[in-house]
């Protein structure tokens, strides 16, 4: 499958984005997704991720209330709305997917696929 994030950019902080991240390939219904970010300077970590019938989520501490995850299967696209953004979300954000997974992971090296990522800067 072929992942492309799109919807990253420049915002204030207290501000809102929603990244999208489309999939090209089969059976997207059935794939784990996950959203990891990297600044720079750091590893790549965790920040959500959705089950394959969407009916379970995962967030890191970080952006639980702020952060929402969601999937929309006929459009093959998983979303992150991201709200009331702080300066220490700026990082690039990539989306990832899996189709062995059974359940959510926050373990980046289970995913097998992944998008080429999209820059967010917040700014103070």
């Amino acid at each position: 499958v072929q992942l492309q994030a799109c919807g990253g950019g420049l915002v204030q902080a207290g501000g809102s984005l929603r990244l999208s991240c489309a999939a090209c390939g089969r059976a997207f219904s059935r794939y784990v997704m996950g959203w990891f970010r990297q600044a720079p300077g750091r590893e790549r970590e965790f920040v959500a991720a959705i089950s394959w019938s969407g009916g379970s989520t995962d967030y890191a501490d970080s952006v639980k209330g702020r952060f929402t995850i969601s999937r929309d299967s006929a459009k093959n696209t998983v979303y992150l709305q991201m709200n009331s953004l702080k300066p220490e979300d700026t990082a690039v954000y990539y989306c990832a997917a899996d189709l062995q997974l059974a359940e959510t992971t926050r373990l980046s090296g289970l995913y097998g696929y992944w998008g080429q990522g999209t820059q967010v800067t917040v700014s103070s």
